[in-house]
């Protein structure tokens, strides 16, 4: 995004530091009456009177444990963040105000949301704020006071980038047009390319008791996201006299809890990118480049203006200033390559957060099923269960209902109204299995339509193909399906062991990938001959002691990239033999142990960790060409079994895999449950109140 700054205009100034009233804060403290436990594992348990003084609780309770994260966050959210961290923020902070949350939170908060969110969201911002007062010492007092509304906007922000908006725009700022222009289904268009991305990837599954061994209901909740920083897992437990009983992960800065479990009802969710940003190639007037056609009038464009501040040293920044233009169709970005304009989902929507928070509140799968119906979050697969044992997968995306005859893959002409869509697909009609009769359900970022055994699942001819749905399947997918398709009755033991599981399934994509390398023939004293053979020989696990799985992993990473990017894969012989090179540079040999590379590190603490990329047990690792070794930093985090038995008794365990205390080393919770989490082994989450009271480690009011 150079060019926003080539056409900024450029302002010297000072700093001014922001006046934050702590006082105000510290007063504001004797309005809340709220009591924070924290377990033996460091978790916190709040518990308050008002569904806000529990909310005021865990903003306390989040500062305590990562502050810094939070500050960063919201600085990111109110598109400043180069106020702090200088130019390289400014593609990010041009980013937020083009899309104009921050208007749309100022027009639309008191109209759209219920009071009671609007007291859980200033009880959350004033617990934030009373922590800052209190600890003046240690926070940025420039980012405080935070307020609801800033809530809201991060709320707005962060469902976009989920379902990644960022991509279709940060390409339209490449030297050359990315995509082809859709026309008529009868004329040509151009190529695709695309920038390849990480893999990342999320599970979700539950049986019913028509499946369980003994008659209970399970469900697996396991997000995948970074095991570090402003999107990672942070566990805890809610507790109100209102009725908000609830415990699982947030991301910090978030007052609910997103995915998790009350008495109730459990839930998790699973990315699923579907096509939800469209961008239109606009045709400027000749005479007036602020003018644009659609259908027969040249109509003027909206222009506003983004002031962003930029730290140069100390007190002294720049201010860059940006036109911001809008269309019918929404934000408007001008390159030398042509005028567009881009239509996304999620477009002034600012209710997520009451989604959220009545999704915690609900009291059974239908109930939870009403709160879904709002419709305000714009992506996410989720599978939910209830106390009654009811199973549910739901594809739930703002999915726009578009004009047939386009391919809305590509770029659309941006003269035709017609061509600018309006309308959702009703939650109601979105892809869903409830109650299968194969009595399992399974998500891991595939296609919605592949959900169970084949005669449950959706079909996709049901569907127009202007939705978009995704189509791919995951080896977790393959996998899964295959392990749960092998037992007639699923133990409690089976369900974990199938989480669990670290193998590549023979008939996944990226196994049939790598298969077509077993016909290439090396002479006998190739320096690839013997890794070869190893190779031919891989069981497809990825367990610690595995020799095989460096070799295999790295071999097919460039695959699962590509499949990402809506690329072909390179040629598998090249990826092998450039695995094989890179092995022998870092260990001299190519027969090295999984667990000698695949390291999962905290502190001091660097132990090896079975699992890889897109199998069941996710390790996402880093730095193999660098220094010779697989450091995790994304899969696997915070997750959580919830069961109830045939009598309805809940259990809920869970592991994080690093512990409660995110940033502070010193905390002896820093990396507690580290050791576990290496183990596969889970911990209580002292959800009911007998089990918790014998599990204080300390307990305060803030």
């Amino acid at each position: 995004m150079v060019s926003v700054i080539a056409m900024a205009n450029l302002f010297l100034g000072v700093i001014d530091e922001n006046n934050f009233d702590a006082q105000q804060y510290l007063e504001k403290r004797k309005t809340y009456q709220v009591t924070i436990k924290r377990d033996i594992w460091g978790v916190p348990h709040i518990e308050g009177k008002k569904d806000s003084d529990t909310a005021f609780g865990f903003a306390v309770a989040q500062a305590e444990d990562h502050y810094p994260i939070i500050e960063d966050s919201m600085r990111f959210y109110r598109g400043v963040q180069s106020a702090s961290s200088g130019y390289e923020s400014v593609p990010l902070d041009y980013l937020v105000h083009l899309l104009n949350i921050r208007s749309q939170v100022d027009r639309q908060y008191d109209q759209v949301l219920s009071e009671d969110v609007k007291r859980v969201l200033n009880g959350f911002a004033d617990g934030l704020n009373y922590w800052a007062a209190k600890n003046p010492e240690k926070v940025d007092q420039k980012t405080y006071p935070i307020t609801a509304k800033d809530l809201v906007a991060s709320f707005s922000l962060q469902h976009l980038l989920f379902y990644g908006i960022q991509k279709p725009i940060t390409e339209l700022f490449d030297e050359q047009r990315k995509h082809s222009l859709s026309m008529d289904s009868n004329e040509t268009a151009w190529q695709l390319t695309e920038e390849r991305p990480l893999p990342v990837g999320s599970n979700a599954f539950a049986i019913s008791p028509s499946r369980s061994a003994d008659g209970s209901t399970r469900i697996l909740i396991n997000s995948h996201q970074p095991l570090t920083g402003p999107v990672a897992w942070y566990e805890a437990h809610l507790k109100s006299d209102e009725g908000w009983h609830v415990m699982g992960g947030a991301f910090p800065g978030s007052p609910v809890i997103t995915v998790g479990a009350n008495e109730h009802v459990a839930w998790g969710a699973t990315v699923n990118k579907p096509d939800l940003v469209d961008i239109y190639v606009l045709e400027i007037n000749p005479d007036n480049e602020n003018q644009y056609r659609l259908d027969n009038e040249w109509l003027n464009f909206e222009v506003k203006q983004a002031a962003i501040r930029v730290k140069i040293i100390g007190n002294f920044y720049w201010t860059v200033t940006q036109d911001l233009f809008y269309s019918e169709h929404g934000p408007v970005i001008k390159q030398d390559h042509g005028v567009y304009a881009i239509r996304y989902a999620g477009h002034g929507e600012i209710r997520q957060v009451e989604q959220w928070f009545d999704m915690s509140k609900s009291t059974s799968l239908a109930s939870w099923e009403k709160a879904m119906d709002r419709l305000a979050i714009s992506s996410f697969n989720f599978v939910a269960a209830d106390a009654a044992g009811n199973i549910g997968f739901f594809h739930n995306s703002q999915s726009p209902i578009r004009k047939e005859g386009f391919d809305w893959k590509g770029y659309l002409p941006g003269n035709r109204s017609d061509l600018i869509w309006n309308e959702y697909l009703p939650f109601a009609d979105l892809p869903q299995v409830v109650n299968p009769n194969s009595g399992f359900l399974l998500s891991t970022n595939q296609s919605p339509f592949h959900v169970t055994a084949p005669e449950d699942n959706v079909k996709r001819s049901d569907y127009s193909e202007t939705f978009g749905f995704p189509t791919r399947m995951t080896n977790r997918a393959t996998r899964g399906l295959e392990l749960f398709s092998a037992l007639e009755l699923i133990t409690a033991d089976d369900f974990k062991k199938i989480k669990f599981d670290n193998s590549y399934s023979p008939n996944s994509r990226a196994i049939n990938y790598l298969s077509d390398l077993f016909d290439v023939e090396y002479p006998v004293d190739s320096l690839y001959q013997q890794p070869l053979e190893l190779l031919k020989n891989w069981d497809l696990a990825t367990d610690v002691d595995n020799t095989a799985a460096n070799l295999g992993v790295c071999t097919i990473s460039e695959e699962w990239i590509s499949e990402q990017s809506g690329q072909s894969p390179p040629a598998v012989q090249g990826e092998f033999e450039k695995c094989v090179d890179i092995l022998l540079e870092k260990h001299g040999r190519v027969d090295v142990a999984w667990g000698e590379t695949n390291r999962l590190i905290r502190g001091s603490v660097n132990e090896a960790l079975n699992g890889g990329p897109d199998v069941l047990r996710a390790i996402y690792g880093r730095g193999l060409e660098d220094d010779g070794y697989l450091t995790a930093s994304g899969g696997d985090g915070l997750f959580i079994f919830v069961s109830w038995d045939g009598q309805g008794k809940q259990s809920i365990e869970s592991i994080h895999q690093f512990g409660s205390a995110t940033v502070e080393e010193s905390s002896p919770h820093y990396a507690d449950q580290l050791p576990l989490f290496i183990d596969e082994k889970l911990k209580e989450t002292y959800f009911d109140t007998e089990s918790l009271q014998s599990n204080i480690k300390s307990e305060y009011v803030p």
